[in-house]
């Protein structure tokens, strides 16, 4: 072997024995793989019209999960659980406060538009007063620094105020961070204690909830309103503060950690009527939450317990108390105030918000109407993130649209000869046929409590907002004519 064989020899040897690069094997990029790879990829991972929310796909026959992260891909599911297709994994996941109630603008900007706020990295920002204070506060921190994202940094031990010793972060999200505390003026209580970011209207939107959750303070009597209890705020070095009582989770968290088993029949009915009495409290002071969705709604107490269920002929996880607080008044309208023209998250949005028709309190009632059939069924009954595929679910599931409507709206793209104008063959329009069916498809049993639960979620969900339920007229429902519930603080009991 001569000595340039030998060279040649060597490099084979060497090359053979290097890793080759994930990135560079040449049948990655051969056409076979190419064609295969499009062969894998669904038709419908695309970006949609511009909304808020969440939504992943999943092929279960021609069915598709759809959650609420921003993103578009696929996922297995170890076991679907129902006729129809689940929400897997909403928002940022589970947490004990306050973890997904935060939204990406004051006023429900397009997921558009909220894709690239959170993709903008804001120059490194400090507190107003970083330069003059530099102070050191009980003894725990020298300086009070923001992060790149306006986000309030700190350590448990740190204390605002000289009153509120931080022990543990409950949540996080775009508005800032909530944080559990010990309030020293009260012996050591538990709180909970919403930092919002140092930025300019994230602030301006923490004081128009702040200015909503004082006219519940005002008009409060002792459980009355059932909404979340602000204790106290703030500012501190730019940061608005906000302390609330502390409660468990999320009536979806625990829907999530509990395989998205529906609630028992008799909790829903108590949790439906809690919820409607918390929201017409505040419709009754010319209030409109815009956000009412599983995520903001929590247990006072979320401990759980394990029963036999007869029917299903197995344990199942149940809570203990079953009762509810509102919270999340950071898109809160006064009816005098000026009405953006989309609100509420895209699986409980009101159809005449989609159609750009105006909205009001109608539209609280529509969202809860799509709540309680959560909590009945344990998936979402509109799981979708597309406007035309909204509007053909709603009216395969619940009906024809009232022609009045289609004549006013602005989005007249949508329908055609009084109908809504979608494709049944392509893969929204497969979705749609297969897995959306008349409303009292969904009943599991034709026994009277079901029956008249449909009834009440059905007056609930009619598309003519002026026509659709009060929450007056929901609350004197044959359905709600024996409830009984026991209050936070003391035992006391509504019947209509």
């Amino acid at each position: 072997m001569n000595t340039i064989h030998f060279v040649e020899r060597i490099k084979d040897l060497i090359g053979s024995a290097m890793p080759r690069s994930r990135y560079q094997s040449p049948s990655r990029y051969s056409s076979r793989h190419r064609q295969r790879r499009k062969q894998r990829t669904p038709s419908y991972v695309r970006d949609r019209d511009g909304d808020d929310g969440d939504f992943y796909a999943k092929d279960y026959g021609a069915c598709r999960y759809r959650s609420r992260s921003r993103e578009y891909y696929r996922e297995p599911s170890p076991s679907p659980q129902s006729r129809h297709c689940r929400d897997y994994d909403r928002d940022r996941g589970r947490g004990n406060y306050y973890d997904n109630h935060f939204r990406d603008d004051f006023r429900h900007e397009s997921s558009h538009r909220k894709r690239h706020s959170r993709r903008y990295r804001r120059p490194r920002r400090r507190s107003d007063s970083y330069s003059t204070s530099r102070h050191r506060e009980e003894g725990h921190r020298a300086s009070v620094i923001d992060d790149d994202e306006g986000h309030l940094i700190y350590r448990p031990g740190d204390c605002l105020q000289a009153r509120y010793a931080i022990t543990s972060t409950l949540g996080e999200g775009t508005f800032g961070k909530v944080v559990q505390c010990r309030d020293n003026m009260s012996g050591g209580a538990k709180i909970a204690l919403k930092i919002i970011k140092n930025i300019e209207k994230y602030r301006e939107a923490a004081k128009l909830e702040i200015n909503v959750l004082e006219k519940i303070n005002e008009k409060e009597g002792v459980g009355k309103s059932l909404c979340v209890k602000m204790y106290d705020w703030f500012d501190y070095h730019g940061h608005v503060c906000i302390s609330f009582e502390i409660l468990g989770l999320s009536i979806f968290d625990f829907l999530k950690d509990n395989n998205y088993q529906p609630y028992p029949l008799d909790q829903i009915k108590r949790m439906s009527h809690q919820l409607c009495s918390a929201v017409k409290f505040l419709h009754d002071m010319k209030i409109t939450h815009t956000d009412l969705k599983p995520e903001n709604i929590l247990f006072v107490d979320s401990r759980s317990s394990i029963k036999y269920d007869p029917v299903k002929k197995r344990d199942v996880r149940q809570v203990v108390n079953c009762d509810i607080r509102l919270i999340d008044f950071g898109s809160a309208t006064f009816d005098h105030e000026h009405h953006s023209t989309i609100v509420s998250t895209r699986h409980y949005r009101a159809l005449e918000v989609i159609l750009e028709l105006g909205w009001s309190q109608p539209c609280d009632v529509w969202s809860i109407g799509c709540i309680i059939f959560e909590l009945y069924t344990g998936f979402t009954l509109f799981q979708t993130h597309d406007n035309r595929e909204h509007l053909a679910m709603a009216e395969r599931i619940l009906g024809n649209f009232p022609s009045w409507m289609i004549k006013r709206t602005r989005k007249s793209k949508y329908f055609y000869h009084d109908r809504v104008d979608w494709n049944q063959d392509n893969s929204s329009g497969r979705y749609v046929c297969e897995n959306c069916h008349p409303f009292r498809y969904y009943l599991d049993s034709n026994a009277d409590e079901h029956r008249l639960l449909f009834d009440t979620i059905e007056e609930m969900l009619e598309f003519d907002p002026f026509k659709r339920a009060t929450l007056s007229q929901v609350l004197d429902h044959p359905y709600f004519a024996d409830i009984h519930y026991r209050g936070n603080r003391d035992m006391h009991s509504i019947s209509r």
